[in-house]
């Protein structure tokens, strides 16, 4: 299922209408409040985002679904006029998978979708890995050198963080937005002490969580 949030019945109607003709289940929405609505009790495949919309910034919308675990992977699209590099810059680092510009061909934009639903599967049935460390997203199961690790949520939310941005630098304050889901003024200790249990579970290889002083934490293989 794809789900489509444009304001444009004109744009929004032919976006449905070419992927149905391609054989791809999708429902659009005018507004986020009716697509944050209808998320509560469905998770489509792929999220194809426009940026402005009536009632809810597009890029906030945006924020939410990955600051959410439930939402955080789904594959997002965005779908804007804003087409300056600046905009396309930040789109991508707020987490979008791919951004398409205004007025694009509907040919494009199928065979942008279909390429983000295959990298998709391919991560799921995959993995994330970095060195020894394997994560499963679908059994929420990790392993290291082949041993099950027994974390907690929050543990495991965590280290999935970690490991969708390996090599990158993650601040105290996005981990705390994104795996507790609100913004945290002054005292980051949570999540310094959460990073602290996940080193001990990881036990010989606590190292792959490196330090980066006065900024927050990056996972990388160890050396």
């Amino acid at each position: 299922m794809i789900f489509c949030i444009e304001d444009d019945p004109s744009i929004r109607e032919l976006i449905l209408y070419t992927l149905q003709v391609h054989n791809m289940d999708c429902e659009g929405f005018s507004c986020g409040k009716d697509f944050l609505e209808a998320l509560k009790t469905r998770k489509p495949d792929l999220i194809v985002l426009d940026l402005m919309l009536p009632d809810l910034d597009g890029m906030r919308l945006l924020r939410l679904l990955r600051s959410d675990p439930n939402s955080s992977t789904i594959p997002i699209l965005i779908a804007s006029a804003k087409g300056s590099e600046f905009d396309k810059v930040i789109g991508l680092d707020e987490g979008a998978d791919d951004y398409i510009v205004k007025p694009f061909g509907m040919m494009e934009l199928v065979s942008r979708i279909k390429a983000l639903l295959r990298r998709s599967i391919k991560s799921k049935e995959e993995g994330l890995k970095c060195g020894s460390l394997k994560l499963e997203e679908k059994s929420r199961t990790v392993f290291i050198e082949g041993k099950k690790l027994e974390l907690s949520k929050k543990e495991f939310d965590l280290l999935y963080f970690l490991m969708r941005h390996v090599n990158q630098v993650i601040t105290r304050e996005q981990i705390l937005e994104k795996i507790w889901g609100y913004s945290y003024e002054g005292e980051t200790r949570t999540v310094d002490v959460h990073i602290g249990m996940l080193r001990n579970k990881l036990e010989n290889h606590k190292n792959y969580i490196k330090t980066v002083r006065g900024i927050g934490y990056k996972l990388e293989k160890a050396e």
